[in-house]
């Protein structure tokens, strides 16, 4: 034990002698140097928080953010990087270590959670070098400038995508980056921000997209339709050819966006998925929303649009667009709490806010411009959140009408001699009890309501019988909190048709006599 701990410590102290030697500067813990915190659906499913918490480190080339994040005790501990200056292929190299995965030529978030990059000072430029999020979890990109990434030529980095996450990627909000290329394809480019292969709640904010063949996707083929519940809004788009984004399979929320000349196509819904495009700005434009270059159909719904000269073309078997005059074809629910601008202010708004050294100016919701107010300040979460030891709320009791009265109820399998109906009837003499230690019980709506608060209580005799919980939006799958012990607990106000109390660890035989939901 005493060996293992010492090549540990050896291991570190290595990490961090890289590190002075590559241009980084470690720092005693203090407050997260990102500001604001995540909107979206970043803030679903335990919700999205960096490196608040950490240590806070001072890089100035590719080599010391890797090796920041090789310098840490483990691949989860918490860790900012305050980045400034110009990061390239000269300043970029593979570092090794337990808490990390890196290579040349890439900043590599592989394996990895709870990771704050933000951009200070004079600013951060990734020229011609990509970010790659791989497996992670728990991820903020902020204030940085990132160009020029290619796949073919030289240098090449990230398969030619300025930002790309893939492989079961959770958790991520990019906000106030500039990402651009200076081409198409032919030009050696890919896309500037690409979600594959299982990812999901990502929000990306308050950016400037331009110069590029393609923007984005959701989903690297039509089979590839496990992502999704990605939010994008107050960025700008400009001079794109297509993909901003593409869909396939998968939900996002798109509001709030300025899209100039783009070029052949713009948001690009297909293969099943749906998107909710509320209050943007299309200028100077052609076919801006619609299924194209296939004959797998994707979905929309649309409000408070404004299509400034924008131009359709007409339908064919691999081409239906929305316009000239869009219509929803579905409906998509959004479980957290947003403001719209109004359409007609978002080219200013946007040009104000968007977009790296910006100062973080955000909207607030009025078609004005405010600093942020706030800071991430509560743990991080991983995909899989780790219990904490007490409820996210405190010790209060909800108050209000309990709207589990007259719902409906459904779970895990039970015990014998319980019903679902127990935990929903008033009465604190009859229970529902799962067939294990573990499982779970929901109460459900005929329609979406609105819940931030319910109260779990133990029957008779089994107090303190629950321990570790999550919360579960059962409409999304999103984990809405997580801690251990029975009470009431509180999370960000959502609207749902399903409220699940799942219990991940019990001593004993658990036994939930009441499942109180609230709106307040």
């Amino acid at each position: 034990m005493q060996r293992k701990a010492a090549l540990r410590l050896s291991a570190a102290s290595a990490a961090m002698a890289l590190a002075a030697a590559a241009g980084v500067v470690l720092s005693m813990p203090e407050a997260s140097a990102a500001t604001g915190a995540a909107t979206g659906y970043a803030t679903q499913n335990g919700g999205t928080t960096g490196g608040a918490g950490g240590r806070t480190v001072r890089a100035t080339t590719g080599t010391a953010i890797h090796a920041a994040l090789c310098g840490r005790a483990s691949s989860s501990t918490p860790i900012t990087i305050e980045v400034e200056g110009t990061i390239n292929h000269g300043n970029t190299a593979k570092v090794s270590g337990s808490s990390c995965n890196t290579a040349a030529g890439v900043i590599e978030l592989k394996q990895i959670s709870n990771v704050t990059i933000v951009g200070v000072g004079g600013g951060a430029v990734f020229d011609q070098l990509g970010i790659h999020i791989r497996e992670s979890s728990n991820i903020i990109i902020q204030n940085v400038t990132i160009k020029n990434v290619k796949k073919s030529g030289s240098p090449t980095s990230n398969g030619g995508d300025a930002i790309g996450m893939e492989s079961g990627v959770r958790n991520v909000w990019v906000d106030h980056a500039n990402l651009e290329a200076s081409g198409g394809e032919s030009e050696g480019y890919d896309g500037l921000f690409d979600m594959k292969d299982d990812t999901k709640y990502v929000t990306l904010s308050y950016s400037v997209l331009r110069n590029s063949g393609r923007g984005g996707l959701i989903g690297s083929s039509e089979s590839d339709v496990s992502n999704g519940f990605v939010t994008f809004h107050h960025n700008l788009y400009q001079n794109i050819d297509s993909r901003t984004p593409l869909l396939r399979g998968g939900t996002a929320h798109i509001y709030n966006n300025h899209y100039v000349s783009l070029n052949e196509s713009g948001i690009n819904s297909r293969a099943g998925a749906r998107a909710k495009v509320d209050n943007n700005y299309f200028e100077d434009s052609k076919d801006v929303l619609g299924t194209f270059y296939t004959d797998a159909a994707g979905y929309w719904q649309v409000s408070g649009n404004v299509f400034d000269n924008v131009t359709w073309s007409s339908p064919g078997t691999d081409n239906n667009p929305a316009g000239p005059n869009p219509q929803s074809n579905t409906t998509v629910g959004i479980p957290y709490a947003y403001t719209l601008d109004a359409a007609a202010c978002v080219p200013d708004v946007v040009s104000r806010t968007a977009g790296a050294d910006k100062g973080l100016q955000v909207s607030n919701g009025s078609c004005s411009v405010q600093s942020p107010t706030s800071s991430p300040t509560t743990p991080p979460t991983s995909a899989t959140p780790t219990p904490s030891p007490s409820p996210t709320s405190g010790p209060s009791q909800p108050s209000g009408t309990n709207l589990s009265i007259g719902a409906g109820s459904d779970g895990s399998s039970k015990a014998t001699g319980t019903s679902y109906g127990n935990v929903r009837d008033g009465d604190m003499s009859t229970y529902w009890s799962p067939a294990a230690s573990t499982g779970a019980i929901s109460i459900k709506w005929g329609s979406a309501t609105s819940v931030s608060r319910i109260n779990i209580r133990e029957a008779a005799g089994a107090t303190g019988a629950i321990g570790a919980w999550r919360v579960v939006n059962g409409d999304t799958g999103a984990v809405l909190t997580s801690g251990s012990g029975a009470g009431a607990i509180s999370f960000p106000r959502t609207s749902l048709s399903k409220v699940t109390f799942e219990i991940t660890g019990s001593t004993g035989t658990p036994k939930v006599a009441e499942f109180e939901t609230y709106a307040q």
